[in-house]
């Protein structure tokens, strides 16, 4: 699977999510050989677990399935930049590519806000490559949730 496979299928699992009522969030954790290992979406109000957002969930179904908490060689792909508690747990699970669609300026930790990667108490950083073609539709998704519930 290639990367805009993987990223349409994080923006499918975000329009999931808004269908439950969560921000729409997708993510899709996929092994070094291509294979999805986990796909999700933010399920926080359904867990009533404020670290279920779609990255966390991809990660712990990965470790799972490869019995191993290291997700050496994994490609996290995920709808929306991630926030600071979803780039410390990418760089203990050794993630070894991240991939997103939108920038998210108020609350994503890897290109704004702290730039945890950046830190040197990071000890590991993967590598990160924002997707631009996707950015646009991930941002609807996250628009029509928020403007639909501000009516």
């Amino acid at each position: 699977m290639n990367d805009a496979e993987a990223i349409a299928l994080a923006l499918e699992e975000a329009k999931s999510a808004a269908l439950r009522g969560e921000v729409p969030v997708g993510a899709v954790l996929l092994a070094p050989d291509g294979t999805v290992l986990a796909r999700d979406g933010n399920r926080i109000q359904e867990r009533k677990d404020p670290t279920a957002h779609a990255e966390m969930l991809v990660m712990r179904a990965g470790a799972l399935a490869l019995s191993n908490e290291r997700l050496i060689g994994t490609t996290l792909y995920v709808s929306l930049e991630p926030c600071a508690m979803c780039a410390g747990a990418m760089a203990m699970a050794r993630i070894a590519r991240l991939v997103f669609a939108a920038c998210d300026p108020k609350g994503g930790a890897v290109l704004h806000g702290p730039r945890f990667f950046e830190q040197p108490t990071c000890h590991h950083r993967p590598a990160v490559m924002q997707t631009e073609p996707h950015a646009f539709e991930a941002g609807e998704i996250l628009k029509d949730f928020f403007r639909a519930r501000r009516r």
